[in-house]
């Protein structure tokens, strides 16, 4: 399977220093056009649009992007419950139909119920699983149906529902999910396409994909998983480990730019495990380096991979061999690091991907 490599697009220009979340303050249209550009430039598949209580719609940040660039797709977060699903149905094969089949979506129950409360949604996250997963099956309904049909659920009830669009990319597009509570696991095994997963050490990784694989058996579905690094590259390893080191200690400074500085709280089962790995050692399969989630919680994808280009990008081909086969990979300068990975990993990720297939294949 080719490898698939997904970015990230923030809106605005982050502060100096290291740099762990791109999605919050306000927004900058020159510069939402010129990252968006750097990633289609770079030769990723599809950028993730990132999704807070604060931060600018992603459906129009990603529509904004997608007609400044040629062929970048765009993995749009979105949170179930706020708008209904028939008509979030017809607003992604509306997308996909402008954009030519560029929309990928990432469904996410929000990281705490704090978050949540400031949309207005007071449902616990158990809760907002389940609604989700019914959520999704109505989607698909409006996306598969030519005629009208009805629907009543513990959330949703629709009586003589229709889209007169449906998805370019069919059965529609891709659906990725992410979470480690039961109640996320449930609702992507019966419903998702793709699992996305932080980066953690290989052995974990294959028992996770391992269980999930067994979990969506029952409903026939055959999942396909995601895994989030931030790549750390220098010229030389031992630069590689420097530029990491300082990273850290921008990160860990009380009036650091990230607001995090030493925060060990995690907000979510996902966060609990990486906290968990980092408490087993700082460093795991010689590459996976995990001090910068312990420093920041664990919010959000901060496993990094830390080495030469060459080095790795043999790092994330141990993950494909495992069946990984889509990674996400973002760094602590944005922009830079973008065009960097396109000019230094991503080529040698797709030619090592590429190897391995021939080699599988003979």
């Amino acid at each position: 399977m080719p490898v698939r490599v997904i970015g990230m697009i923030g809106v605005t220009p982050p502060a100096s220093g290291a740099t762990v979340h791109i999605i919050k303050g306000g927004i900058s249209p020159t510069y939402l056009k010129s990252y968006a550009q750097a990633h289609d430039d770079a030769g990723f598949d599809l950028a993730l649009v990132g999704y807070t209580a604060s931060s600018a719609e992603g459906f129009l940040v990603a529509q904004y992007a997608a007609q400044h660039t040629r062929r970048l797709g765009y993995l749009i977060a979105h949170r179930p419950g706020f708008v209904a699903p028939t008509l979030t149905a017809r607003k992604i094969a509306t997308f996909d139909h402008l954009t030519e089949g560029r929309i990928a979506l990432h469904i996410i129950s929000g990281a705490s119920d704090a978050e949540q409360e400031g949309d207005g949604d007071f449902a616990p996250k158990d809760v907002r699983y389940r609604r989700a997963a019914e959520y999704i099956e109505v989607m698909k309904l409006a996306w598969s149906n030519h005629k009208r049909f009805d629907f009543e659920g513990e959330f949703y009830k629709v009586r003589g529902a229709k889209s007169d669009v449906h998805p370019l990319q069919q059965p529609h597009p891709l659906i990725f999910f992410g979470g480690s509570s039961e109640g996320a696991l449930a609702m992507g095994a019966r419903h998702c396409d793709v699992f996305a997963m932080f980066g953690e050490p290989l052995a974990a990784t294959q028992q996770r994909m391992a269980e999930f694989k067994a979990r969506a058996a029952p409903y026939g579905r055959t999942p396909t998983y995601n895994m989030s690094f931030r790549p750390i590259l220098a010229k030389t390893e031992g630069e590689a480990w420097d530029r990491a080191r300082k990273i850290l200690e921008s990160i860990r400074q009380p009036g650091d730019p990230t607001g995090f500085g030493n925060a060990k709280k995690p907000l979510d089962q996902s966060a609990r495990r990486l906290l968990d790995f980092a408490a087993q050692g700082e460093t795991h399969d010689e590459r996976l380096w995990m001090p910068i989630a312990e420093a920041t919680g664990a919010m959000g994808n901060t496993s990094c991979l830390v080495g030469t280009p060459e080095q790795v990008a043999r790092a994330l081909l141990e993950y494909y061999k495992l069946g990984v086969h889509s990674f996400l990979i973002r760094g602590f300068d944005p922009y830079e690091d973008t065009i960097d990975f396109g000019r230094e990993l991503i080529p040698r990720l797709r030619a090592g991907a590429a190897e391995l297939d021939r080699a599988r294949a003979a």
